[in-house]
């Protein structure tokens, strides 16, 4: 059975629709359980908000993935009956998903070149958690 060590960050948004970079949070947390080889899950226990691998090298990628969503699953629908009003956030967060799983080789993350990891905020601003687990082997 494979060990595994977890650590929660706690992630601070400043707009309704936000993505912030995880990568260099999570290959830290990496590099304090030593871990060599195994595999990194990220997890989102937010029904508003989600974790995607993406571009981290150009920022216009954010900003059009964002413009995108918002035009895929507007803000304001007449047919959204969610009483609190925030339907979208809750489409958009099943659209990215609520965890994401990273390889780890020789202590490092396996990422493409161009790959990193995203929190992605869709009903903030808001103080989150994300849930960091390194399993070894």
């Amino acid at each position: 059975m494979n060990a595994m060590q977890r650590k929660t960050l706690e992630i601070r948004t400043r707009s309704r629709d936000q993505m912030l970079d995880l990568t260099e949070q999570v290959r830290q947390v990496v590099r304090e359980t030593d871990v060599q080889s195994g595999t990194v899950m990220v997890y989102v226990p937010h029904t508003t908000a989600g974790v995607t691998i993406n571009e981290n090298a150009d920022p216009d990628v954010v900003h059009d993935m964002l413009t995108q969503l918002d035009q895929m699953v507007p803000w304001r629908q007449p047919f959204y009956q969610h009483g609190e009003g925030n339907s979208a956030s809750h489409v958009k967060a099943t659209m990215t998903g609520s965890s994401v799983s990273v390889l780890i080789d020789g202590g490092q993350l396996v990422l493409g070149t161009w790959q990193g990891i995203w929190f992605c905020e869709f009903d903030g601003p808001r103080t989150r958690q994300v849930h960091v687990a390194v399993f070894e082997g």
